[in-house]
């Protein structure tokens, strides 16, 4: 098809806004099954194990799981497009839920975290979803795109942790231990997602993405529209797709370490369930709740200077957690806030980097692995957390992720290096060739 024809800009898609009405629903709906791993996951493994060194062990095994539901629904994704494999996801993730309160209700360990490695599905389909967000948007709003959905998920995630103690007394008559309640809500939630994208997710994405990519004139000379999208990244994209993924795998990581550590933090202190709720609340709604203007900002400053900002915010929010007094609410909730908003400036910037870079056919199974990458992430800062705070205590936990978190800097001055150029009156398939060899 030739420039100037029928095949409408990403922009003018009008199945554009439907998809991301549904995705939209889909996440506040998922939100409150998200934000039960990590608000009562640690808190429940120390209380059946009885050891707080083993509390970062339940962060460390959904995030394993959610290492491997990437991986699967990237596949999935692939293979079949976004609707089944999201919402195949989010079925995983209602089923692990299930396993988790059927674990605590029976006092058996390895039930809990086999429960808890397949409710890491849920947790990766969550974060998945974003891409799909973006699969239909012009580059001028893949910013905006990616924050949506995640600002969809605010309002389950904040309200669940705050639903602690009643879905615990709901629990308690069953026989359950409360600290299973919240686990009960994300089987309802996870399973209503699961159904929803199943049924409403109509056209997929992804697919029709990869359709108007064939569709398009060549974005580069000497080949068709489909030779192009197969040709290997060059070494911008290659550098968009590396720094974009370091960023987002760094600031996961001092995120679930930090946080996981916090409510078991507060406990030892004297702090009841409901301060621990809360402070984890406000620290789920900063994860989500910035999202429009992050990508507002990403959009119009940039995602390289989005993305490093997301360093210095988790060196202060690192900072705060490890002076601020165990008893204070408000000190440790204003580092959380920090913290999550860190996390959301790493995160929807360096997904508008990793998906620019990558041609709708490549897109799903390269994000797959992306999205291991930060589940692995994940899964090491969960594990580590417990035991740098059993040794060292929580303050040296949090000022260590501050610490880290600012190796984002250079990994973004990095990726936004330009390869030389040879001449602007070079033409473009010979210096195209030359990259390639």
């Amino acid at each position: 098809m030739t420039a100037g024809n029928s095949t409408p800009a990403p922009r003018d898609i009008p199945e554009q806004r439907r998809i991301l009405g549904v995705l939209v629903f889909s996440q506040i709906l998922a939100g409150a099954g998200l934000a039960a791993g990590i608000t009562v996951g640690a808190l429940l493994a120390e209380e059946m194990l009885g050891s707080t060194g083993l509390a970062g062990l339940p962060s460390a095994l959904f995030t394993t799981g959610s290492a491997l539901g990437a991986f699967v629904i990237g596949r999935l994704c692939r293979r079949w497009g976004r609707r089944p494999g999201l919402a195949l996801g989010y079925a995983a993730g209602a089923l692990g839920s299930l396993g988790v309160v059927a674990a605590a209700a029976v006092g058996s360990a390895p039930l809990l975290f086999l429960g808890l490695l397949i409710y890491g599905a849920g947790t990766a389909t969550n974060l998945m979803a974003r891409y799909a967000g973006a699969d239909l948007a012009s580059p001028a709003r893949r910013g905006r795109a990616v924050s949506t959905v995640l600002f969809a998920t605010t309002l389950g995630a904040v309200v669940g942790p705050n639903l602690v103690t009643l879905t615990g007394e709901f629990a308690h008559s069953w026989g359950i231990p409360r600290l299973a309640g919240p686990f009960l809500l994300a089987v309802v939630a996870f399973g209503a997602a699961a159904v929803a994208l199943a049924v409403l997710l109509r056209p997929d994405p992804l697919r029709l993405a990869e359709t108007l990519a064939r569709a398009e004139p060549p974005a580069e000379a000497g080949g068709t529209a489909a030779e192009t999208l197969r040709r290997p990244l060059d070494r911008t994209r290659r550098r968009a797709v590396i720094g974009g993924t370091t960023v987002m795998v760094l600031t996961q990581l001092v995120m679930i370490a930090v946080m996981t550590m916090t409510p078991v933090h507060m406990l030892a202190h004297g702090q009841d369930t409901q301060a621990a709720g809360l402070v984890i609340a406000l620290h789920v709604g900063a994860m989500f709740l910035p999202s429009p203007l992050t990508g507002l900002l990403v959009d119009r400053v940039g995602r390289q200077w989005v993305a490093g900002a997301s360093g210095p915010v988790l060196l202060a929010a690192g900072v705060l957690a490890s002076v601020a007094p165990a008893h204070s609410v408000p000190a440790l909730a204003t580092a959380l806030v920090l913290l999550g908003l860190g996390w959301n400036f790493g995160l929807v910037s360096g997904t508008a980097m990793v998906t620019e870079a990558l041609p709708p056919d490549r897109r799903a199974a390269a994000q797959g692995l992306v999205d291991v990458g930060i589940s692995i992430a994940g899964a090491t800062g969960g594990m580590s957390s417990g035991l740098v705070v059993a040794l060292g205590g929580f303050p040296v936990l949090a000022l260590a992720g501050g610490v880290l978190s600012l190796a984002v800097v250079p990994v973004v001055v990095w990726s936004s290096r330009r390869p030389p150029r040879t001449g602007d009156t070079a033409p473009t398939a010979p210096r195209t060739a030359a990259e390639h060899a």
